[in-house]
């Protein structure tokens, strides 16, 4: 770690100018000795981008007194991908191989949150096929768990805990086998399609989510065992992060920090979409706002969560159907296989696509290649990912690929409490505080 004090009143770009200490090791009580002979400077600490508890390349410019955060201001902008520009050069279908990439942990939330937006533009919500809309929740609760999971395990990890990242990648293991069974991918999957999903369950799918539930969750309260009631995390988590609810209000912050502090404000809840309102589940909230209670809220969440996949495998073992819309000029090819190499089109789907008729083949290789048009219009759909309110605005000007497609990312919203939370706390504070915000900065920056 390096440190540079500069005068208080000082701009950086004055450093040279003023009384400057580089820290490159030895004692750290010298170091703040001869500091203190200084009581007028100020010490900036830049944590990140490249550090292990910033939950990716996120950069801290920390102003310390002593080990005491004084000033907190976040850095982005290292992990910038122009996800969002480069969807305006794609139809609206290949827009779905670049969404799943932004929050690289929840892939099947973007995924759902544009295609229920594209969905809309094009007039055909009330079409989706019931076991597609079911499908969509399976796969969405299943990463909601694989999400929380890598929270816990990886805000675990930065405390010193190794053996909460162990059990949390553990049980993580367990979820993405059953995603890489249904989808041929751990992650990136493109699997929720526009009118649908890529195609149905495989043979077995429902089998071997019921035989993982119940090993998930014995995983699961190894780690309430292990957490909730350990002096040390209490310790170190309760008090910390603190953000009250006016302060979540005024800063738009959404998801399980804003539930700490009280407010039940979850979409599947107050504005459904694929039929959440056909399923009983409870949304989680506690009142004191700090580090501790986000996981408690995320690891009853995940039970939640497991309720909800019990409850859509016996309704998808009931009720067999189509799991794309009928409608032949928007339903891109969903006949797909997967195979020792991934998700792809099926040998059997080819060969009647070949040998049916010549026209047969030229629809296909349009609807492919061109893609569907969509009307004019804009749409604004939100969808309550493990981190908040996920939303994707489309604007279409009624060709084959969006005209503009933007997404409010929770993380990008999340940050903002960063300095709301970590001023006025201990430097060691800060890296509890982050991780309980739960960032990806691949779906901050886009």
């Amino acid at each position: 770690m390096s440190a540079q004090t500069f005068h208080a009143t000082g701009a950086a770009d004055e450093a040279t100018q003023g009384y400057v200490v580089d820290v490159s090791g030895g004692d750290w009580d010298e170091q703040i000795g001869e500091l203190g002979m200084h009581p007028e400077e100020r010490i900036v600490v830049n944590m990140g981008p490249q550090h292990p508890s910033t939950h990716g390349v996120l950069r801290l410019i920390l102003e310390l007194d002593g080990e005491t955060v004084t000033e907190t201001r976040a850095g982005i902008g290292y992990l910038h991908t122009g996800i969002e520009k480069n969807m305006e050069f794609r139809t609206w279908t290949q827009g779905v191989t670049f969404c799943t990439r932004m929050d690289y942990l929840t892939p099947m939330f973007q995924e759902a949150a544009y295609c229920l937006a594209i969905e809309r533009l094009l007039g055909i919500e009330e079409q989706i096929p019931e076991r597609a809309s079911a499908i969509r929740v399976l796969m969405m609760e299943l990463t909601r768990i694989s999400s929380h999971l890598i929270a816990m395990g990886t805000g675990g990890m930065e405390m010193g805990a190794t053996t909460v990242m162990t059990i949390g990648f553990r049980e993580r293991e367990r979820i993405l086998s059953i995603i890489e069974n249904i989808t041929g991918l751990r992650m990136n999957n493109a699997y929720i399609r526009p009118g649908g999903v890529a195609q149905d369950l495989p043979h077995g799918a429902i089998d071997k989510i019921r035989e993982n539930v119940p090993l998930i969750r014995q995983g699961i309260h190894e780690l309430e065992k292990l957490l909730l009631e350990a002096p040390i995390l209490k310790g170190r988590t309760k008090g910390v992060g603190y953000l009250s609810l006016t302060g979540c209000m005024a800063l738009g912050i959404t998801g399980p920090v804003l539930r700490s502090a009280g407010l039940p404000h979850d979409l599947r809840k107050l504005s459904p979409y694929c039929g959440y309102e056909k399923y009983d589940f409870d949304v989680i909230t506690r009142t004191g706002a700090d580090s501790y209670d986000r996981l408690c809220i995320r690891l009853d969440e995940i039970h939640q969560s497991l309720r909800i996949i019990e409850q859509v495998t016996d309704e998808l073992q009931a009720n067999p159907g189509p799991v794309m819309v009928e409608d032949k000029k928007i339903a891109w090819p969903s006949q797909l296989a997967v195979g020792g190499d991934g998700m792809g089109n099926s040998l059997e789907h080819i060969r009647t696509i070949m040998g049916t008729s010549m026209e047969a083949l030229i629809h296909h290789f349009k609807l492919v290649t061109e893609g569907f048009r969509v009307p004019p219009g804009q749409a604004y759909v939100a969808v309550e990912s493990p981190k908040g309110e996920l939303g994707c605005h489309l604007v279409s000007d009624g060709g084959t690929r969006p005209y503009r497609a933007h997404f409010r990312d929770p993380s990008f919203n999340n940050l903002q409490a960063t300095a709301a939370m970590c001023e006025g706390g201990n430097l060691a504070d800060v890296i509890v505080a982050v991780a309980s915000l739960d960032p990806v900065m691949g779906g901050v920056d886009r």
